[in-house]
């Protein structure tokens, strides 16, 4: 039997480990619940829309999401627009006398509220789930959904309308299909109407995103209280996500960990045993609370590091620090980029802070074409002990992951501006984003680390300040 071929052994621990581990973990500050959004919220919102729609000549609106599994949308606009978590399409007559009524529940991925009663929807319309194989029924979903749509609108005097569209790639089926079964009406794309209302948060969002902000910074102590030698990724990404989710937040699936003895990318876990010289990088992506993400990056070294790693750590902190010394309403959002790359230029890790010829990760080659990812066996015990090996170096260049510096931190798939030199728009009171200073040399050193900002009236709110941005330092053996 070959090594490739040979059985999996995953290291294993008594189960008796895994409960004790934290044992007597107390965050060093105490969450602070806020709730779900107010029903004015909504009736705020809508306000806005209807007259966003009127402007724009639409007779009504139509807003959709799909199932994309695992209890999982394709966007955030039906939950943004009246707190509905699942897939549908929702009928918004621009006329204020008119109510809102909701398609929906077309897949199997149903979750009956609560949560998720729709708010300010008198009536919820049950498509059903479609198909011969899973549920014996001929048709398809699609086509049943635009002919109860469509059968909806012409009751409702729509038939010969201007309709604004507000969805997403999955959205094109049901588009297409209530084209043909509408042809007296057209169809516009208005979902920048919602998106330009993602740029500032209202007061009760603001307090949603700092909630969502704890429970990270909770997390992260947590994983600290845990980490040390002989401790798997597994146990780390556990603990982080019991102590987060214990408090309310909604997924234990949106965020990253990485382990190695170089600084790493973003990854999962997947067995690696806490040794002496490990970098981690716990990046938090997506905590989400009521419908909120919030997103830190922090690094942890274990033991002794190189002085190259301890060098990149220190740029990335100062990168961080340099950018969120210029927030305030009203500072450029390019001069915020610009500044968290200073410390990489005065090291010469970089020539320009401009993010078109800036080189990062991911990066083709220059002229457009793919690049090689570099195959080589790079050793990983931890792996190798389950009978895979890593053969490619990752990623395939040195850089930033990204050419910015941050981006904006709002509900789960809206667009984000980014914090990059292109971005000449100025910061708004109520602007929420994240700031994360990124380096990663392959074989060499890493660095993720950011915190999570709201712009005051007078300046900015670091959200994510419970935890330290400086490299958390772990006790070797």
């Amino acid at each position: 039997m070959t090594a490739q071929a040979r059985p999996s052994h995953p290291i294993q621990h008594g189960d008796v480990r895994f409960e004790r581990l934290l044992d007597g973990f107390r965050p060093s500050f105490e969450f602070e619940p806020v709730g779900p959004l107010p029903e004015s919220e909504f009736v705020d919102r809508l306000r806005r829309i209807r007259r966003e729609a009127t402007v724009a000549g639409h007779d009504v609106m139509l807003v959709h999401a799909d199932s994309i599994g695992s209890y999982r949308v394709s966007n955030s606009y039906l939950r943004y627009m009246c707190d509905w978590a699942r897939e549908g399409v929702l009928v918004v007559p621009t006329d204020e006398d008119k109510p809102l009524t909701l398609f929906s529940i077309f897949s199997s991925s149903v979750l009956l509220p609560p949560a998720g009663e729709a708010v300010l929807v008198e009536d919820i319309w049950q498509v059903g789930t479609w198909g011969r194989e899973t549920y014996n029924r001929p048709g398809k979903t699609v086509d049943k959904v635009v002919e109860a749509v469509g059968s909806f609108l012409e009751r409702e005097g729509f038939a010969s309308s201007q309709i604004g569209l507000i969805g997403d790639a999955t959205s094109a089926g049901y588009w297409s299909g209530l084209g043909k079964r509408l042809p007296k009406s057209s169809f516009v794309q208005a979902s920048a109407i919602i998106d330009r209302m993602q740029k500032v948060r209202s007061k009760r969002e603001q307090a949603v995103v700092r909630a969502a902000a704890q429970l990270a910074s909770i997390g992260i102590e947590a994983a600290y209280h845990v980490i040390k030698p002989g401790v798997t990724d597994y146990e780390i990404y556990a603990a982080f996500t019991y102590a987060q989710m214990a408090r309310g937040g909604e997924s234990g699936d949106g965020y990253q960990i990485g382990i190695n003895q170089y600084g790493t990318h973003c990854g999962k876990p997947y067995g690696h045993v806490v040794r002496n010289g490990d970098i981690i990088n716990l990046y938090i992506s997506a905590v989400i609370y009521q419908g909120y993400t919030a997103q830190i990056a922090r690094m942890i070294a274990v033991g002794d590091i190189t002085d190259k790693q301890e060098d990149v750590l220190q740029m990335c902190t100062e990168g961080v620090q340099k950018a969120a010394a210029l927030i305030r309403p009203g500072a450029i959002i390019s001069d915020l980029a610009n500044a968290s790359f200073e410390p990489y230029i005065a090291r010469g890790y970089l020539s320009s802070h401009d993010s078109r010829t800036m080189p990062y990760n991911w990066v083709s080659e220059d002229d457009g074409k793919p690049r090689l990812i570099p195959r080589k066996h790079v050793v990983d015990e931890d792996w190798e002990r389950q009978g895979r090996k890593l053969m490619h170096v990752y990623p395939a260049t040195l850089g930033p992951h990204n050419p910015n510096v941050g981006h904006s931190v709002s509900m789960v798939k809206f667009t984000n501006y980014n914090i990059q030199s292109n971005n000449h728009d100025k910061l708004e009171e109520g602007m929420t984003f994240v700031l994360h200073s990124q380096w990663l040399e392959p074989e060499v050193a890493g660095c993720n680390v950011g915190d999570c900002y709201l712009v005051t009236d007078t300046g900015a709110e670091n959200l994510s300040h419970h935890t330290p941005l400086a490299v958390h330092r772990v006790k070797g053996v």
